[in-house]
């Protein structure tokens, strides 16, 4: 099956496009989120933390009430102990490696075809990040590489859940266990995504989520950090608050990775959190509704190969049985494009789609990180640092073309995306795309 960008019909050929119509916004504010804002400033106090300790005060360490509330609400939904509000999944994930007191001479095993936070969340307290390829079928770590990795210096591993598509928690967790590791999830595009009928984000011991102006639940910035661990809650929250002025009047000890940050959530975007999480599950069902919409459509070209969850490697398919209730959320739809059996490029496939109007797809997704400068000249700090770190002299890192091929064959070669898979859109824009790709592969 080839793709023929000769035709005349084509409108990169100057025939009519499949669609004119501009492409919604992320825009899933209504009245309830406005109401909540108002409610939130007519209050006078528009935050109430401190970076003080005082038993008596319920406002100042914790946060207001808008706050407590939303990490209540965040508990009830993903049925975890504790909830710790952030400005940012970054600082979530960085407030999450100094609370493990990770640092100096340690090593932390990540995903390279993600975000830049998750590395450098590392760095940030002098310990160095290792990069493990990850699937193709998923674009989450890979589980083996993981474990290959694995050595006297490792402290943890970042998972992340790509995509909002879970990675493998099972086989994560067994190696957790195997060599005593410590586990982070970043969630930050899987909101209420399912492995196996258990919340990502909950496997581990923190869990991250993004509350970004992207994300399916949104407030402009801001995230929320979940552990079941109550020393784990409070060592986080002091990275929150500014803790090295708190510890004293806290009684608290163990202050290694203990000075603080300002990564307070505001009680304006607490408020309309709260009304945000309400909406999740609804918002949740109609990009899956999408996807599956799309990935039937497209599933009798043999150039496109939808990315899901569970893959198995000895079966070449979703290892997930009837009722495991797993569930990717799906952040983007994902496909892999194969060059060789559309007789074209990824690029020259995504120019002539976006000549019919459906500009909204992607190619690649992120440059492994380990291609950065940051990581290519190890410098991040004056001097190098923490690579030049007397303590960290002896670390293998795996920062070279070549380290991890399923990322980079993803990035330079197959992986494209569409975000567009999300309210406000409604089926009638899925449509426009299955016709559009529909007319470049059969001319209807």
């Amino acid at each position: 099956m080839y793709i023929d960008l000769t035709r005349k019909d084509l409108a990169i050929n100057g025939g009519e496009p499949i669609r004119k119509n501009p492409w919604s916004e992320n825009l899933i504010y209504g009245d309830e989120e406005k109401k909540a804002a108002l409610k939130s400033i007519e209050t006078g106090l528009l935050s109430l933390f401190e970076a003080s300790h005082s038993p008596l005060e319920p406002f100042s360490f914790w946060g207001g009430p808008f706050v407590q509330r939303l990490e209540k609400d965040w508990c009830d939904y993903y049925k975890v102990k504790y909830s710790i509000s952030v400005n940012s999944a970054t600082s979530g994930l960085y407030a999450a490696i100094g609370a493990l007191d990770i640092g100096y001479g340690d090593e932390v095993i990540t995903s390279p075809y993600t975000m830049t936070a998750c590395a450098t969340a590392a760095l940030v307290y002098g310990a160095i990040p290792i990069f493990a390829d990850v699937q193709l079928e998923t674009g989450c770590i890979d589980p083996d590489s993981v474990e290959s990795l694995v050595t006297e210096r490792t402290k943890a591993i970042l998972v992340v859940h790509q995509f909002g598509i879970p990675a493998d928690m099972d086989q994560i967790m067994e190696i957790a266990k195997k060599y005593n590791l410590k586990v982070i999830e970043d969630c930050a595009q899987a909101h209420g995504a399912k492995y196996k009928g258990q919340f990502v984000g909950t496997f581990g011991d923190i869990g991250v989520f993004s509350l970004n102006v992207n994300k399916t639940i949104q407030t402009g910035e801001g995230g929320v950090c979940v552990t079941n661990d109550d020393g784990l809650r409070y060592r986080l929250a002091l990275i929150r608050n500014h803790g090295e002025a708190v510890v004293e009047a806290a009684g608290y000890g163990n202050i290694s990775n203990i000075v603080g940050f300002n990564y307070r959530l505001t009680e304006i975007q607490a408020a309309i959190a709260i009304e945000q999480l309400k909406k999740l599950d609804d918002l949740n069902k109609i990009r899956i509704e999408y996807v599956n919409y799309l990935s039937d459509k497209l599933s009798k070209y043999g150039c496109f190969k939808p990315m899901t969850m569970c893959y198995n490697k000895t079966y070449n398919k979703c290892d997930c049985v009837e009722g495991s209730d797993c569930l990717p959320t799906y952040y983007v739809f994902c496909l892999r494009f194969f060059k060789e059996m559309a007789g074209i490029s990824r690029e020259e496939f995504l120019n002539a789609l976006k000549a019919e109007g459906i500009p909204i797809f992607f190619a690649g997704y992120t440059r492994p990180l380990y291609l950065l400068p940051l990581y290519q000249q190890k410098i991040c700090f004056k001097n190098g640092y923490p690579f030049s770190a007397k303590e960290n002299q002896n670390v293998k890192t795996n920062y070279y073309l070549g380290a991890c091929p399923n990322a980079e064959k993803l990035f330079y070669e197959e992986f494209i995306g569409c975000e567009h898979i999300r309210f406000p859109h409604t089926s009638g824009d899925m449509d426009d795309i299955a016709k559009a790709i529909n007319k470049l592969i059969h001319g209807e």
